[in-house]
């Protein structure tokens, strides 16, 4: 998954990109050095990191541009321009979209923990983009509705908890990098007592398995993590128990990625309008046209930033409107992305061309979790009220 890295490798921070002004997360320009990032040297990049080549340069970029920490307390609390950000970057390379929602979501694990030990320099340096972690949470996500089985198990010790397990498909890693983890806690007979969320580091004992090759996404540095009596101590817990935090950023989460949606779909409307001047009075005749195209992303658009007014509100039908958002999304992405192809006809099938890359990455937008199925499984469950605890 990694271009020219080894599972031994361990990763830095770039050095600063020239030319990038410095990143203040409260200034009222981030999204306009979030745009020069993306239309820039990343849309330059975006073939390279479709065939695997993992783009810390251009996250480092981003950290100092204030595009991966305005959605934190600290920041602010900007959720919108959290989802804007995203958004311009999955407008030009949808991997990297999926990388700032990875960071970002790992950043509100730490804010949202309360522990002193993961709030102060550690969460700072993150934001900035100074180091780099994602999230583990998609088995744990699927467990806790019931979907799959855990797959991480711990047991209380001194100081801490060891834990043990193998965790597949994990994004934005690497060693010397960290994500955010789960795992269900195991009593002398075997049954879980409850979860703990912790910060995983991908220590020298940490085992790194390389993930069969993906038909997208080959820049996410996405691994297999394998852990035998890890030590997670108590400066490393995100929360315990799991379950109520769990619950309580949960609708954040997800609306985080409706980032990722609106930006593959309008990249996909990009390049429809790029070739009505060649093709517009044949391309007439296909159902999906640009115009109405950009109005249901509009109001996609505008749905996802009124939610992010208050992305943690409580209650029931909060959490169905966000799901259903989520829903709306991927299954634009996957419209916009097809009529693109159609519409560029045989020099957006060119493996070079954006839109069947575009392609992939809408799909990847409708299966990452929750997947579209995943989603409406919850909004099933909510309307029933079998609400997890």
């Amino acid at each position: 998954m990694i271009e020219a890295a080894t599972a031994n490798a361990v990763r830095t921070a770039p050095p600063p990109a020239p030319g990038l002004p410095p990143g203040d997360a409260s200034s009222a320009d981030i999204l306009s050095r979030v745009e020069r990032i993306a239309a820039g040297p990343l849309a330059e990049m975006a073939g390279r990191i479709d065939r695997g080549h993992y783009p810390l340069e251009i996250m480092a970029s981003l950290g100092r541009a204030g595009g991966l920490g305005a959605h934190l307390d600290r920041r602010g609390q900007r959720f919108d321009q959290a989802i804007g950000a995203m958004a311009e970057v999955s407008r030009h390379c949808g991997t990297t979209g999926f990388l700032v929602w990875a960071h970002d979501v790992f950043g509100l694990y730490l804010e949202q923990s309360g522990n002193p030990a993961l709030c102060g320099d550690f969460l700072e340096r993150h934001a900035r983009g100074d180091s780099f972690g994602g999230t583990a949470l998609s088995n744990p996500m699927k467990a806790l509705s019931g979907i799959e089985s855990l797959a991480l198990r711990a047991r209380r010790v001194p100081g801490g908890y060891r834990v043990s397990g193998t965790l597949p498909w994990v994004s934005h890693i690497a060693a010397g990098q960290y994500c955010g983890a789960l795992a269900g806690v195991e009593g002398a007979d075997g049954s879980l007592s409850h979860e703990i969320m912790f910060v995983l580091h991908c220590r020298e004992e940490v085992a790194l398995r390389q993930c069969p090759a993906f038909s997208g996404m080959e820049g996410s540095s996405t691994w297999s993590i394998t852990l035998k009596d890890y030590f997670v101590g108590e400066d490393e817990l995100i929360a315990d128990p799991a379950r109520p935090f769990i619950a309580r950023i949960k609708a954040a989460f997800i609306l985080l990625q409706t980032g990722m949606a609106v930006g593959v779909t309008q990249g996909s409307i990009d390049a429809i309008r790029e070739v009505e001047p060649a093709l517009g009075h044949v391309n007439q005749h296909l159902d999906e046209r640009p115009d109405a195209l950009q109005a249901e992303l509009d109001e996609l658009r505008q749905r996802a930033l009124t939610l992010a007014k208050t992305p943690f509100e409580g209650g029931r039908d909060f959490l169905l409107e966000v799901l259903d958002a989520r829903v709306q999304g991927a299954e634009l992405a996957l419209r916009a992305s097809q009529s693109a192809l159609l519409h560029q006809g045989a020099r957006g099938y060119l493996m070079s061309a954006a839109p069947q890359r575009r392609i992939r990455e809408a799909h990847f937008v409708a299966i990452v979790t929750p997947a579209i199925k995943h989603l409406r499984w919850e909004m099933a469950r909510l309307m029933r009220e079998e609400i997890p605890s």
